[in-house]
């Protein structure tokens, strides 16, 4: 073939190519679909099963103190005692009781509401070795720690820990306490999933009545950034002393 002849086709090439380019580039293409929403149920029902699988949490635990009193006799003298006993108490929720039925997802106010089982509460646990006898009247004012513990002062110590820890403002701190780390358990997978949910967790009596409640309620975008911007709040006062 003549060389001559091929000269118009190789100039004619990049025009082919640009043309062909453009054709692609300007011809209609399909909007990508939007990717699917997340399902707050089926992340309620995940959330579920992965704190089920926590069973028995302890979501608080407390020490209080009892006073025994007694009589005691020292140095052949009898005396009025007061025994002085120290016991922790731990405060859970059995997870495992949960349950789908427990779970209430209202769509309108993207709230997902859990019903918590009955708080529980753990036998009371004696720190026998922070015992202490206090004497009434002249004898002795104070006794060593490691005191003596029988067992009628032991059993009367934990009865009287066991009242302080079903006192309502003790029960109160616990509630609130396992409240906020279930919500958490279910508000962390929401969210992070996209779905902007509020999760309110309850305790109810045996009557269906409502004991406690907590609403974890998603923070604003807006709201973190003008506290950011706020910065610190600012120190509290001191009170000045007048000055001789």
């Amino acid at each position: 073939m003549d060389p001559h002849r091929l000269t118009p086709l190789l100039w004619a090439l990049p025009a082919l190519l640009l043309g062909l380019a453009a054709g692609l580039l300007l011809r209609p293409h399909a909007a990508p679909s939007p990717p699917p929403k997340a399902d707050a149920r089926a992340l309620a029902d995940a959330a579920l099963l992965a704190l089920r699988d926590q069973g028995p949490i302890v979501a608080y635990s407390a020490r209080y103190a009892a006073v025994v009193p007694g009589d005691e006799r020292l140095l052949g003298l009898l005396g009025r005692s007061n025994l002085i006993l120290a016991g922790s108490v731990r405060y859970g929720v059995d997870l495992t009781r949960l349950k789908r039925s427990d779970l209430a997802w209202d769509a309108p106010t993207r709230t997902l509401t859990v019903t918590l089982p009955p708080l529980e509460l753990s036998q009371p646990a004696l720190d026998a070795d922070a015992a202490r006898t206090v004497w009434d009247g002249p004898l002795v004012s104070k006794g060593g720690g490691g005191a003596p513990v029988d067992e009628a002062k032991r059993r009367g110590a934990i009865d009287d820990i066991a009242r302080e820890a079903r006192a309502p403002a003790a029960l109160e701190t616990a509630r609130a306490a396992a409240m906020r780390l279930v919500a958490a358990g279910f508000a962390v997978p929401l969210r992070a999933a996209g779905v902007d949910a509020s999760v309110a967790v309850r305790f109810v009596d045996p009557g269906g009545r409502e004991e406690a409640a907590f609403l974890d309620r998603p923070r604003r975008l807006e709201d973190a950034l003008r506290d950011r911007q706020a910065g610190p709040p600012p120190a509290p006062l001191l009170p000045v002393g007048n000055e001789q």
